[in-house]
């Protein structure tokens, strides 16, 4: 009797891993380190998953998630798309993403935690539970603060349900480390850990002209050098949140063009007006005059 086989490209294929990798590829400029932790999470996967088939294990593998990295670096995009993967893989029965924060998990009187959360877990059961900046939910400091319930019971299911429910945990790098230190059963129950590196201006750059394309605009030639200074003294300021900033930018410089077609419109305007994003458009930003663009919404460490 021959030993029962499995082909891994063949299950590659037929899951939909392939499709999904694709898409990150396309998705997402830059973010290599990234891109591969992502393929060789699903080349553990899919041989878990044929190790399951098998008989060689009946363990469902632990799949909590940490990634750390600055604001827009593609972290909630890349929650997204993992949880196409578990799904595809059978790790999860529904795929779908609940991204929340603090606020919503954390009451502001005595027994509203409890509730909230267990609300919160009830939407995401079948798939991925994303919680960004997850280490505003401990406040030592605040003896009235009511985090800590959230966390045990975030805990409980963690522990209990993992073959339910997958938990990304996601901040920066240096507030993550010390809140898992503070708490660590959250450390215990994460068995991935992904860091998004910042984009480089010629990946910011790229990612600005690639937004500006979904909605039918481009850069004229002087407006793309001009994008490319305020990259580079954007990058330098307060806050500064990658791709989140660029798209901020880009906003502003739509609002600024609509204003400069109006207001200098002698009569009727062909599409290549309608769609070109000036260097006026771009260089009246007041990052070039040594001020500061606030991005929208205000992080909230800059608020507190």
């Amino acid at each position: 009797m021959s030993e029962p086989t499995v082909d891994l490209a063949a299950e590659y294929e037929t899951s939909g891993v392939r499709e999904v990798l694709e898409e990150l590829d396309r998705a997402l400029i830059g973010l290599s380190p990234v891109k591969q932790r992502i393929r060789e999470t699903a080349a553990l996967l899919l041989v878990d998953k044929a190790r399951r088939e098998m008989g060689l294990t009946q363990e469902t593998p632990t799949l909590h998630m940490s990634f750390t990295g600055n604001p827009g670096t593609g972290k909630t995009t890349v929650a997204r798309m993992m949880a196409g993967l578990l799904h595809r893989l059978g790790y999860i029965r529904k795929g779908h993403l609940v991204s929340v924060t603090r606020d919503d998990l954390v009451g502001q009187y005595i027994g509203h935690t409890a509730p909230k959360t267990k609300e919160v877990l009830k939407k995401a059961m079948g798939g991925v539970l994303f919680i960004d900046e997850a280490y505003y939910l401990y406040k030592p400091d605040n003896e009235r603060d009511y985090g800590q319930e959230a966390i045990e019971i975030l805990l409980q299911v963690m522990e209990n349900n993992r073959d339910d429910l997958v938990v990304i945990m996601a901040g920066y790098a240096d507030r993550m480390d010390k809140f898992f230190a503070a708490n660590p059963g959250f450390r215990s129950r994460i068995a991935h850990h992904i860091d998004f590196p910042d984009y480089s201006d010629a990946e910011l750059l790229q990612i600005a002209e690639t937004m500006l394309e979904e909605q039918s605009y481009r850069f004229a030639p002087e407006a793309r050098a001009a994008m490319a200074d305020y990259i580079a003294l954007r990058r330098a300021q307060p806050h500064f949140a990658n791709a989140r900033s660029i798209r901020n930018a880009l906003d502003r410089a739509r609002l600024r063009q609509a204003n400069r077609l109006f207001s200098e419109a002698k009569g009727p305007l062909d599409a290549a007006a309608l769609s070109t994003i000036a260097e006026p458009d771009i260089r009246a930003s007041r990052v070039f005059r040594g001020g500061l663009d606030q991005d929208r919404p205000v992080a909230r460490e800059a608020a507190e």
